[in-house]
């Protein structure tokens, strides 16, 4: 009896050391975040740096002082995870995104969007992929199947959205920012949902039946994942109109659009789709709708409420990416062979850059066949600058990596373990360099954005919550709301109706909207008069 009670206290003993280190670990990483956002603060107005590099920096120099701590055992504080990254971290960022994207900026693009995100990202995984075929066999990196190199050239495919974020700005490049960007979201989705294709496909005998099947699931995971999220956003716009919590607690309003964004995305893995597209077009249609049927104060809060969780987020993958970079775990494997991983991943960056080029200007040089208008072609600078932006890789690919090539966190084999460090070699390279050059390419190859931009500044959404300012809807902000809308110079409608073909398609959309979809599920215009509410000010059913 004494001895069984002694294990127990002796296990409890070990339960109570383990919360305490979890602690301790937990209040240092809270405490670096906090350094980051000091620093990054400090560092603003500093052309070269980023919040992204300044978290990768102090990630790495933190490491650095882990590792001599700990005797070379250890590098970071919490053990990487990728549900944790994908579960926890990714949906807040992926869903500001699309809550604060301008729309109408998004849309006008929204072909040439496409075009980059889903077939450039099946171009540069193929282009990936059998490059690192035909060069690592020649390498000592022990043996990879064919399933093995596509999961390569998905994990390298996906572009760094989050790091996009902070080296281009919507307002100054609303063209380069929107392409690059969008590009990105449906980039990174289009390669996550490439490589569940993959992983759950039998690759090794490959017939014309496997490929359709691949394909059709690959359209079916893309579509539904688009059509869930905007099902979902549309039933949060309902509720919350029909129901006016506004009248008696803004929290619930607040509440409501975070979860059932959540929501979207929980539900996008529940049923195997991808919850980037999910949570992106959710975001998208509640800040078109959902949005605009909540009380004035439940705007400025969710505004900044999924501002912050996105810059948090953000914050938080890349400072731990800095310190996974050291780990001593991943290393040692390939310390025998530093030349091979160099090879590696010289070699990964060239295919990533190769790719890159194969399908920006070839697609680039399609999509502006399809424009008329020379202000909405992609010029060649233009051009560059996607190419360039688009190279960072970023949390995706290192979470795809170890996805794919560690258990439970771990390496035990040697090839594995190549492509881990090689991972991040080629993370914390095309970061910190892509990422602190394109702000410069901008100001040397674009000189004067806003002014090359100024033709594109009818089409961006001033009602977007990013650009949201007090009061509300200002006047100021009223008169460039929609293209369609009776304050604008009819004259002028017509001239870019009959020089831009895409009009077409926005004036059509726009009186399907007024006529069904916001009667149904508010949006501006169609709120109804409720005090409180945001057109507590404005006589219903008017056009503001």
């Amino acid at each position: 009896m004494e001895s069984y009670m002694s294990s127990i206290g002796s296990k409890l003993q070990m339960l109570t050391t383990s919360d305490h280190a979890s602690v301790v670990s937990m209040n240092l990483f809270v405490a670096l975040l906090c350094a980051c956002i000091v620093i990054g603060h400090l560092l603003e107005e500093n052309r070269w740096m980023n919040e992204s590099i300044t978290a990768l920096i102090i990630g790495l120099c933190t490491g650095v002082v882990i590792l001599l701590i700990s005797g070379g055992k250890s590098s970071h504080l919490l053990v990487f995870s990728e549900d944790l990254f994908f579960i926890y971290l990714l949906p807040p960022i992926i869903f500001n995104a699309g809550f604060q994207v301008k729309k109408k900026q998004f849309f006008r693009n929204f072909m040439t969007i496409m075009l980059f995100g889903a077939v450039g990202t099946l171009i540069s995984c193929f282009i990936i992929s059998v490059g690192a075929m035909q060069f690592f066999k020649k390498l000592d990196i022990g043996p990879l199947d064919i399933g093995d190199y596509l999961a390569i050239g998905a994990i390298f495919a996906a572009t760094d959205s989050v790091c996009t974020l902070q080296v281009l700005n919507q307002d100054e490049t609303p063209l380069l920012y929107s392409l690059v960007f969008g590009e990105g979201v449906v980039n990174d989705a289009t390669s996550v949902v490439l490589f569940n294709a993959i992983q759950s496909f039998d690759l090794t005998n490959i017939n014309a039946a496997t490929a359709w099947d691949f394909v059709r699931n690959f359209f079916y995971l893309f579509l539904a994942s688009t059509l869930l999220g905007v099902i979902t956003g549309l039933i949060s716009a309902y509720i919350i109109r029909r129901l006016y919590f506004g009248r008696h607690s803004t929290d619930r309003e607040v509440a409501l659009m975070m979860l059932m964004a959540y929501l979207s995305y929980m539900l996008a893995e529940l049923f195997y789709l991808s919850g980037i597209l999910t949570v992106f077009f959710c975001g998208i249609v509640m800040s078109h709708y959902t949005w605009h049927n909540v009380t004035e104060s439940s705007r400025v809060t969710t505004k900044h409420a999924f501002a912050t969780l996105s810059f948090v987020a953000e914050t938080f993958i890349f400072l731990y990416v800095g310190m996974d970079a050291l780990d001593i775990e991943k290393w040692r494997f390939v310390s025998h062979s530093p030349g091979t991983s160099v090879a590696v991943s010289s070699i990964l960056l060239c295919l990533v850059m190769v790719g890159r080029a194969a399908f920006v200007f070839p697609l680039s040089f399609l999509s502006n066949l399809a424009k008329k208008s020379p202000n909405e072609k992609i010029s060649f600078k233009q051009q560059f600058i996607i190419w360039w932006a688009g190279l960072m890789r970023g949390a995706v690919s290192m979470a795809l990596a170890y996805n794919k090539f560690t258990s439970a966190g771990h390496t035990h084999l040697r090839g594995n373990a190549i492509m881990i460090t090689s991972t991040i070699t080629v993370v914390l390279f095309s970061t910190v360099l892509f990422g602190l050059m394109t702000k410069p390419f901008i100001k040397i190859l674009l000189p004067n954005p806003k002014h090359q931009s100024r033709s594109m500044t009818i089409s961006s959404d001033p009602t977007t919550p990013k650009s949201f300012t007090i009061p509300l809807l200002g006047e100021g902000q009223d008169s460039l709301d929609d293209l369609g809308g009776h304050d604008i110079d009819h004259r002028s409608s017509i001239r870019a109706l009959l020089t831009t073909p895409t009009h077409t398609v926005h004036h059509y959309w726009r009186k399907f909207d007024d006529a069904f979809m916001r009667p149904m599920f508010g949006g501006r215009g169609f709120v109804p008069f409720v005090p409180g509410s945001p057109t507590e000010r404005n006589p219903p059913n008017q056009w503001q």
